[in-house]
């Protein structure tokens, strides 16, 4: 296979657009614990207490998504470099554990959309439990 130089060039746009969306997924979860934290401390309930040990499962694994996209990216900037210095060979490898990287991450975000939909399902679960207003 031949690499060069703008074939890992070619995952910034991924791996920035794919970093952008797990800070998004990081803010939104952080104003939930937020919102969860001050509704606990008034008023403690056993299910939003399950569900703030639900969301910090899911902020580390955002982080650890988040650290393997930047590493990836990472990489991606390393076999640029070495290419260009003419190591194709140090390049090509940089750039497959690169897009190992990319695929952890990817995995990580995987299970943590499992994570999110169980919890949402749980929170469902609790609603359909009760009998429909009347109308």
């Amino acid at each position: 296979m031949s690499l060069d130089l703008t074939t890992p060039a070619l995952l910034f746009p991924a791996i920035t657009l794919l970093l952008l969306a797990y800070t998004n997924r990081f803010l939104t979860i952080a104003g939930l614990i937020r919102n969860l934290h001050s509704r606990y401390t008034e008023k403690p309930d056993s299910l939003i207490y399950g569900q703030i040990i639900n969301l910090r499962k899911r902020v580390n694994l955002i982080k650890s998504m988040q650290v393997h996209g930047v590493f990836s990216l990472f990489l991606c900037v390393m076999c640029m470099f070495l290419l260009y210095a003419g190591y194709t060979t140090a390049g090509s490898f940089i750039f497959g554990a690169a897009l190992l990287f990319l695929l952890w991450s990817l995995a990580i975000s995987i299970f943590e959309l499992h994570i999110s939909v169980q919890a949402l399902n749980i929170q469902l679960s609790d609603i359909e439990n009760k009998p429909p207003p009347v109308a």
